[in-house]
């Protein structure tokens, strides 16, 4: 369980992330992820040089298999990251989208 204080304490990353643009440096497709995350698959997980030259890891949203390119634009996003825990605390994080 994310407790809803690290999840508060976490929030001004979050925040110094958001809406920012970079390019995609590498990828990968997650056919058999984890637990938490099987009804997600398949989905990709791209490391992105951002615009400001800082590098992340994220998972892309909203794709298509054109947009697993080195290259391809994307932007910082909050999205939900796994499913609520037995609290309802629902943890939010930063994703990538194409543009």
């Amino acid at each position: 369980m994310q407790s809803p204080v690290k999840i508060w304490r976490n929030q001004k990353n979050i925040a110094q992330l958001l809406g920012k643009t970079g390019t995609i440096v590498s990828w990968t497709l997650i056919r058999v992820p984890p637990g938490d995350f099987m009804d997600q698959a398949p989905y990709p997980v791209v490391l992105a040089e951002l615009e400001d030259g800082k590098r992340i890891e994220a998972q892309l949203v909203d794709w298509k298999d054109t947009h697993l390119a080195f290259g391809t634009k994307v932007k910082t996003v909050i999205r939900c990251v796994m499913r609520p825990d037995a609290d309802g605390v629902i943890p939010y994080g930063i994703k990538v989208k194409p543009i």
